[in-house]
């Protein structure tokens, strides 16, 4: 056993999903041959940009990939920009919105920016997939196409789910397997990094692999982080979410709002202390345990000082039962000012402290919505503002009223 590959497995073992690198021996004799030859180990991550922010569920799989990074190897970043016009059916019940190619290189652009808070740029290539779908000619796509069954494609869960259903998949979706899959081929991978939900995507990589004439990668898969409810996955439209660009106090205030069963977890997938030092920590209070992980969160994504600031004042706001120093002032929208009071749903909606109606409905019956410190429960709720009234909507937001002239 050659001690500094057993050293590289211990690291990339940390938050792997049990079973969850396939396969080990094969991952072993490829970091022997990479360390006898001093050859870094190619190692693959591909991100469609659906959308213009990350958060911190997509930052365990970047972190993993930082793990690479720093034990010697190259980061290969796809940025899935044809990939994310088809859209990933992983774990979907229904076909994505298909977005323009304005749309994706608009949304790139952020993305470039922000995994440049985890991955190091002196051991990263970013390419795109556009850079050889773009030159495929239709009688290549039918090549393509040609390498898959439909009883394979059937194999993936969610397809399987939909056509029992007679929800309808649409022609495209077929296609996103097989564009992933080439990916690996093109740039040569040696590992593929993906969540959970991508085990199937990435198992048919390493067939166009061989089909190709290549070694197949290995393929390692991480857990998919939970949100702060403790129960869906961490998602922008579930508004269970923390971006990685959050400001420090928002950022440190929503990881203090999870649920304590959630802190091992975050603490193995989204910070570097060694476990058996993890497991000090959470034998110690929880308050205690929260504060050091929203601590090492917020520093990582700012910096000590902004994390140590933000930790302040959340024990003046939420201990102390103080204002925030930077409560925003918000004027009321006349229109939604009517003779029997300002409806809350809509207060909360025009003030931007909801997404929609429903978003603030589902906030006020969580029993998260106040105004001057007495709880709002009724969503019929019309309130009568005479102007400097402090709304607080959740635990962080607060915004002081002001009524038109």
């Amino acid at each position: 056993m050659d001690p500094d590959v057993d050293r590289q497995l211990d690291t990339i073992r940390r938050g792997v999903v049990p079973g969850g690198i396939v396969t080990e021996d094969e991952l072993r004799r490829k970091l022997e041959r990479s360390l006898a030859d001093r050859e870094p180990l190619r190692v693959k991550l591909g991100v469609d940009p659906t959308a213009p922010d990350i958060h911190l569920g997509h930052t365990v799989v970047l972190r993993k990939l930082r793990q690479f990074q720093d034990l010697g190897h190259t980061a290969i970043l796809i940025i899935g920009d044809y990939t994310a016009m088809v859209g990933d059916p992983s774990g979907r019940s229904k076909t994505r919105p298909q977005l323009t190619l304005e749309e994706v290189e608009a949304n790139a652009a952020t993305y470039v920016a922000q995994v440049g808070h985890i991955l190091r740029p002196d051991r990263l290539q970013v390419v795109r997939n556009g850079d050889w779908f773009r030159r495929l000619t239709f009688l290549d796509v039918l090549r393509l196409a040609g390498k898959i069954t439909i009883a394979r494609l059937l194999e993936r869960d969610d397809f399987a789910k939909r056509l029992a259903k007679a929800d309808p998949i649409s022609l495209h979706e077929c296609l996103y397997c097989l564009m992933q899959a080439q990916d690996s081929v093109e740039i040569r991978a040696d590992v593929e990094l993906g969540g959970t939900d991508q085990t199937y995507n990435l198992l048919v990589g390493r067939d166009f692999q061989r089909d190709a004439g290549q070694e197949p990668q290995v393929c390692i898969t991480t857990p998919i982080l939970p949100g702060l409810d403790g129960v869906e996955k961490m998602s922008k439209s579930l508004g269970n979410h923390i971006g990685v660009t959050a400001a420090p106090p928002d950022m440190f205030g929503k990881l203090m709002s999870i649920p304590d069963n959630l802190m091992r977890e975050y603490y193995t997938l989204l910070t570097s202390i060694p476990l058996d030092e993890v497991e000090s920590i959470l034998a110690g209070h929880p308050r205690d345990a929260k504060s050091r992980l929203a601590k090492e969160i917020t520093a990582f994504y700012h910096t000590p000082e902004a994390a140590e600031s933000a930790a302040a004042e959340f024990d003046r706001v939420f201990r102390d039962h103080a204002l925030p120093d930077d409560i925003i002032t918000v004027r009321v929208d006349p229109a939604i000012i009517e003779p029997t009071g300002v409806w809350i749903v809509r207060l909360i909606v025009s003030v931007g402290m909801a997404s929609s109606t429903s978003d603030a409905r589902r906030l006020i019956a969580q029993g998260g919505v106040t105004l001057d410190g007495t709880r709002i429960t009724d969503v019929d709720a019309r309130l009568k503002l005479s102007g400097g009234e402090t709304l607080r909507v959740g635990k962080r937001r607060f915004a002081r009223l002001v009524l038109p002239e």
